[in-house]
């Protein structure tokens, strides 16, 4: 019995010392794709979450922003989705992509926003700014609807970063509520940076863009903000009133950014991440620039089950706003 018992515990050491060791996470450079041009909203809010985000990995954390625009994010989700499940390809989304598109663009979306990934963390929301050329002569919400209703909407087309995104969106659901809903025509830009400069350079009038697009161009007044879309004014914008306040009592339509990755991850690697995200918005200094860039870091519970019924609650919530304003979205 005693040789028995000693047999299995050589064994059992011997099992021990062959196994080979479990691999250090990460291992080697972590990609953040972001499925816009540089200089959106997502980007910065990527680039600003990616080095606090690295550092709360350790000392082999290493994170870099991949841009892979097109089609408001889908094309980059759905190429997600197909990525190995190790945890080292990771995506900044937002609204757009996982809860607008795929109630809205007609026919769907290659990808199904709940059942094709892992969800990590949520890392912030963010309202939406109407905001015009300085030479249009609308100061206030009231004075914008004043001259939407009017004016010939064929002649004040407005912009956005996307089809299908929730600048297009809000513009969409602005255009309805004022009773004028399909009329203004829809101009499409790569990103809300390049959306927000084609303003500024007077090429088009007005358009919607998320808050971190256009903070810049507003604080130096190359743009004028108009009105955000959420319920409360923005802390770093308190003098820009709400639509809600002023000209469309009830109006809120929030942007918000969170972290996926392909389905599959394992659960270690997903709780690490999600440890060094949650981290990484808790330390003051990331939360001021993400506040000055336009970005409202998350204070809610934000475990990786969390994050995935967050997922669930607004992609049902897009599905009634979609339902109510009719608005569909050509891909």
């Amino acid at each position: 019995m005693r040789r028995s018992l000693l047999g299995l515990a050589m064994a059992a050491g011997l099992t021990t010392a062959l196994a080979p060791p479990a691999l250090a996470f990460p291992d080697r450079t972590i990609n953040l794709v972001v499925g816009y041009a540089p200089g959106g909203s997502t980007d910065i809010t990527s680039r600003l979450l990616a080095d606090r985000m690295g550092a709360a990995l350790g000392a082999s954390g290493r994170v870099v922003v991949e841009n892979r625009p097109g089609a408001s994010g889908m094309i980059a989700s759905d190429w997600l989705r197909r990525q190995a499940t190790d945890g080292h390809v990771l995506m900044l989304v937002e609204a757009s992509s996982h809860a607008l598109a795929p109630n809205a663009v007609v026919g769907g979306t290659r990808y199904d926003p709940v059942a094709d990934f892992t969800h990590v963390a949520v890392v912030g929301t963010a309202p939406m700014i109407v905001v015009a050329q300085p030479n249009l002569p609308v100061r206030n919400p009231a004075e914008m609807v004043a001259r939407m209703r009017e004016g010939q909407a064929e002649q004040m087309p407005f912009a956005s970063s996307g089809v299908a995104s929730m600048p297009h969106l809000s513009g969409e659901m602005l255009t309805h509520v004022i009773g004028l809903g399909g009329r203004f025509p829809h101009i499409s830009y790569r990103s809300g940076g390049q959306m927000v400069e084609s303003i500024a350079k007077a090429e088009t009038q007005w358009g919607v863009a998320v808050l971190a697009s256009a903070a810049g161009q507003v604080r130096d007044g190359r743009v004028r903000g108009i009105a955000v879309t959420g319920m409360e004014r923005f802390p770093s914008f308190p003098d820009i009133p709400t639509l809600n306040e002023t000209a469309l009592p009830g109006f809120d339509l929030e942007n918000w950014f969170a972290v996926i990755g392909p389905k599959g991850m394992p659960e270690a690697v997903t709780a690490q991440i999600n440890r060094a995200i949650r981290e990484a918005i808790a330390q003051p200094q990331l939360r001021d620039r993400l506040l000055t860039a336009g970005v409202a870091p998350w204070t809610r519970p934000n475990s990786p089950a969390d994050a995935a019924a967050f997922f669930q609650a607004e992609l049902a919530k897009f599905r009634q706003v979609v339902e109510r304003t009719g608005v569909r979205l050509e891909p």
